[in-house]
């Protein structure tokens, strides 16, 4: 397959996963072995990520704008801005002690992966039965000590598989915040968080680009931007008729798969 195909397409599983709780770093990674795409210093993963992040700021954009526009005059948007950042914060300090070692040890694990898949999936399948009854129907009602408890369950995501979304709505829902609220709080999230990634990982990777990349990076930040533009608003329909319970079993099939792979020495 053609270097730019391959780009194309790991665009597009970049696009469509990043807001899912089924883990886009892990299908990444997995779809650039599978694929045989060499991403030396994984520069490719790192930059194409920002489509994603554009995508689902452009979708909320009014909500953005309203939000900075009010930060002076406005209560409100602050409350809003505050409940966000202190969700941010424990993540910025996580990442701060254990990206590092996170990424040089378990993400060469496929073991690592399919067990996060199974074990996720099954705390979904466990909160989506015994969660609370919802009381917050508004991510900007969110009481900011929820909010610093949804922020720590997004930690768990530095573990490749786990799922960065997954975590965050997870924490969403034992926080009492409806299905709804709690995929659209971890969108918000996913910005400063994502954003604030992409940065450092960028300064890590600087210099490092081979020839022809930059093209390549193009075609993938591309894809990965219209994906993800097109899976946020069907997904929230979803999981407000049916909720989380279908992407819980597709984390516990994919483990299983990727679990009997391993062991037939084909990862």
């Amino acid at each position: 397959m053609p270097t730019a195909a391959q780009a194309a397409l790991l665009g597009v599983v970049q696009g469509l996963t990043e807001f899912l709780p089924v883990s886009s770093t892990a299908h990444l990674l997995i779809g650039q072995r599978v694929l045989g795409y060499e991403d030396p210093g994984g520069v490719f993963a790192v930059m194409i990520q920002l489509g994603s992040i554009l995508a689902v700021m452009w979708l909320y954009r009014s909500t953005i704008f309203r939000v900075v526009a009010g930060l002076p005059t406005s209560a409100e948007s602050r409350r809003f801005a505050l409940i966000i950042f202190v969700a941010f914060l424990p993540a910025v300090i996580a990442g701060a002690f254990f990206a590092d070692f996170v990424q040089s040890v378990l993400y060469e694990s496929v073991r690592v992966y399919a067990w996060t898949f199974i074990l996720g999936g099954l705390v979904m399948l466990a909160v989506e039965r015994m969660r609370p009854v919802p009381t917050v129907h508004a991510v900007e009602h969110t009481p900011v000590s929820r909010a610093v408890g949804i922020g720590i369950c997004q930690t768990l995501a530095l573990v490749p598989g786990m799922s960065r979304s997954g975590a965050t709505i997870i924490g969403g829902l034992l926080a009492g915040l409806d299905r709804r609220t709690a995929a659209e709080f971890s969108f918000f999230l996913a910005m400063p968080t994502m954003v604030a990634a992409f940065v450092y990982e960028l300064l890590k990777v600087r210099g490092q680009f081979s020839a022809g990349q930059p093209l390549e990076i193009a075609i993938g930040f591309v894809t990965a931007f219209l994906a993800a533009l097109i899976v946020v608003k069907p997904f929230l329909a979803i999981v407000t008729r049916v909720g989380f319970v279908p992407f819980a079993w597709y984390r516990i099939a994919f483990g299983a798969l990727l679990l009997a792979a391993s062991a037939a020495g084909w990862a």
